[in-house]
């Protein structure tokens, strides 16, 4: 995006609003960006394995990076399920989309990585949300993009840019603005959640200001 496009988008914000994950216009963004990238780039973490359970990884953009890596590396997405029910149109043997975590992982079977980026802070339950993804028993778990707060728990309503959601660019049409609720996650609560799990890596994401990333291994 050029500058001027960048000033212009600053001081003209669109005015019509779309509310939450769910929404369908959202969703139907997301999957044609997604149909249309073409990824670039290499990504280690992938390398060898053979089963990911992606949550939050929408019509599965990560997949298509991974499959430059390990091109028979079978994948599960665990996504709301109106993105689930656009994005099954992608689904292979290989690719599979799900609305519930027990039954992506019961597809995939043992479970090499449970990699997620920028997902759990809009869910309902974070905390919950990752001991059930805890209870699969995948091997590894990656987190990227995850707002820690200093204190307690706490949320907010978040608003951005229709056209920066999915990979790329906005292939047409003006822009609106997405509105959804992102919670702020306490350090201990999310590390604790982690039960039979270790901390191997914690930093701060450089992708997102305010966000930490993590690795867990299981015991």
């Amino acid at each position: 995006m050029s500058l001027i496009q960048k000033l212009r988008r600053r001081l003209f914000r669109p005015r019509e609003v779309i509310e939450g994950y769910q929404s369908e216009e959202l969703v139907e963004t997301i999957y044609r960006k997604t149909v249309a990238f073409r990824p670039e780039g290499d990504w280690p973490l992938v390398a060898n394995l053979t089963a990911v359970l992606d949550f939050g990884g929408g019509a599965g953009i990560h997949y298509k990076l991974a499959r430059q890596k390990s091109s028979g590396i079978r994948w599960a997405v665990v996504e709301t399920p109106a993105m689930v029910h656009r994005a099954s149109e992608l689904a292979t043997d290989q690719l599979m989309f799900f609305d519930d975590i027990e039954k992506a992982a019961d597809w995939l079977g043992s479970i090499d990585l449970m990699h997620s980026n920028g997902a759990i802070q809009y869910v309902d339950d974070p905390i919950g949300t990752v001991k059930a993804l805890c209870a699969v028993g995948p091997a590894k778990m990656v987190w990227c993009r995850v707002p820690i707060s200093e204190g307690s728990a706490r949320e907010e309503i978040q608003t951005s840019f229709l056209s920066n959601n999915g990979p790329g660019q906005l292939a047409s049409g003006s822009d609106k603005l997405v509105r959804y609720v992102r919670h702020w996650i306490p350090e201990k609560s999310f590390v604790s959640a982690h039960e039979g799990y270790r901390l191997t890596e914690h930093g701060p994401d450089p992708r997102e200001h305010g966000s930490q990333q993590f690795s867990f291994t299981r015991h």
